[in-house]
């Protein structure tokens, strides 16, 4: 498939996942597979690293279920990672401080890696919770 298929083409994928860390491997093969069949090879190392980032919050810091979502629309990939708890996420350390940072390294990789992030909480039919996303774009 081309690029400007791809890009005409909008497509989107969401993968449930259980509460374990198990979660966060599985996570990347497939959304290694997903970029791959869509012919975005060039996105997929960076791509992978900010899912596992997301994921990996998602199933370390609640307790119940969370997915990964992707999806590509306009020549952006949007990546997210949903989880039931619908507190705000902790912010990201500066980049300056990673290397003494305990915790909060991965957001901030996020938004060092990522063209734009983010985070929205969700309320729609009886599910609550939130989704830390980020963007690459084509480019």
């Amino acid at each position: 498939m081309s690029e400007s298929a791809d890009l005409a083409d909008p497509w989107e994928y969401c993968l449930y996942i259980p509460n374990d860390l198990r979660a966060v491997t599985v996570s990347r093969r497939t959304l290694r597979l997903i970029l791959t069949m869509h012919g975005l090879i060039g996105q997929v190392d960076v791509a992978e690293l900010l899912a596992a980032e997301l994921v990996s919050n998602a199933v370390r810091h609640t307790k119940g279920p969370a997915a990964l979502r992707v999806r590509r629309a306009g020549g952006v990939l949007r990546i997210g990672a949903w989880d039931a708890d619908p507190a705000p996420p902790e912010p990201p350390v500066p980049l300056e401080r990673v290397g003494e940072a305990e915790e909060g390294c991965g957001l901030a990789l996020v938004r060092a890696c990522a063209d734009l992030w983010g985070w929205q909480p969700l309320a729609r039919e009886g599910n609550r919770g939130k989704v830390v996303w980020c963007e690459l774009s084509a480019a």
